[in-house]
């Protein structure tokens, strides 16, 4: 096996919505909000109507998008044994994902995130975690990461707690660790300890020029690129219209963005830039080769809905 991701297991409901439902439920938009209250959920999903479900998760996106570039890859994340569990499996087994988990009856439903797609393309996220945010260390097979060459983790699956001990456990019993910043808000509400990681304990970090910039307080990019070098570890950054930019101690690799694509939802662009370009990575291509890699799938997935191509 390639790479083991191990991650939040959320069926993604996606619906197209307009400004005005964004600003009447209060939500912010292009961030995620994190529900805690089951009924609160069902009450703004009620007033929805579904276009697509799909299994997801950032890491989970990045994972099939690995699958279908022909890679051996497996999944770890906490499902409950219901009705979006039993589907969330299927559809990652559909994507010959390796899904290292045994479900059962948990008190908390299988993991929900709608993704609220508004006219400029833009996505706003409202995720009940349910039972995959309680993922632990007995979750997480020492076996499956030892066979993998390369674990990649999400900053949405870190907490204190059970989460941060299945998060020690993987990322003591591997051989090469990426992790993905994940969100601005993540970044925001660990920072200290997303800072730790970057710097002591990840080999490659994935981030958006606004997680980077929050995560080192810094004042402008060039503070970014300082830091990655000190660091002496590999950081992808996107950069929006920018393109993006891979900086490994003093060799640094940028890329600008394909042109003239129809937008049509930006939902796991990240995940599949990621994907991208570690593909780039298990399959020995140059750094400039892995970021056209992560360019090429993001572009695709970014002219239609979902995050699945």
């Amino acid at each position: 096996m390639k790479i083991l991701g191990i991650g939040n297991a959320i069926v993604d409901v996606i619906c197209k919505v307009n400004d005005e439902f964004i600003v009447n439920n209060n939500l912010t938009k292009s961030n995620m909000k994190l529900i805690f209250d089951e009924n609160e959920f069902k009450k703004l999903l009620s007033n929805l109507k579904i276009e697509k479900t799909v299994s997801g998760g950032s890491v989970a996106n990045s994972i099939v998008g690995l699958s279908q570039l022909g890679n051996s890859v497996g999944f770890i994340g906490k499902i409950s044994d219901d009705e979006f569990g039993n589907e969330y499996e299927i559809g990652l087994k559909k994507e010959n994902v390796k899904y290292i988990y045994n479900k059962k009856k948990e008190i908390l439903p299988t993991g929900t995130c709608l993704i609220l797609v508004t006219p400029d393309s833009e996505r706003t996220m409202c995720t009940f975690l349910g039972t995959a945010g309680k993922i632990n260390e007995n979750d997480v097979s020492t076996e499956a990461l030892k066979q993998s060459e390369i674990l990649f983790l999400e900053g949405y699956l870190w907490d204190e707690g059970d989460p941060k001990k299945a998060f020690d456990k993987a990322i003591n019993n591997s051989k090469k660790v990426a992790m993905s910043l994940s969100d601005k808000f993540c970044v925001d509400r660990h920072k200290s300890h997303f800072l730790e990681l970057v710097k002591n304990k990840l080999d490659i970090t994935f981030a958006n020029e606004e997680e980077i910039i929050s995560l080192i307080n810094a004042n402008n990019f060039y503070e970014v690129i300082e830091f990655a070098k000190k660091i002496k570890k590999l950081l992808v950054i996107t950069r929006g219209e920018k393109g993006a930019i891979s900086i490994n101690g003093d060799e640094i690799n940028e890329i600008g963005i394909e042109k003239d694509l129809k937008l049509v939802d930006l939902t796991g662009a990240g995940d599949l830039f990621a994907a991208g370009y570690l593909h780039g990575i298990i399959n020995n291509l140059s750094s400039r080769d892995c970021l056209k890699k992560g360019t090429e799938m993001s572009s695709k997935i970014i002219q239609q809905i979902g995050a699945r191509l």
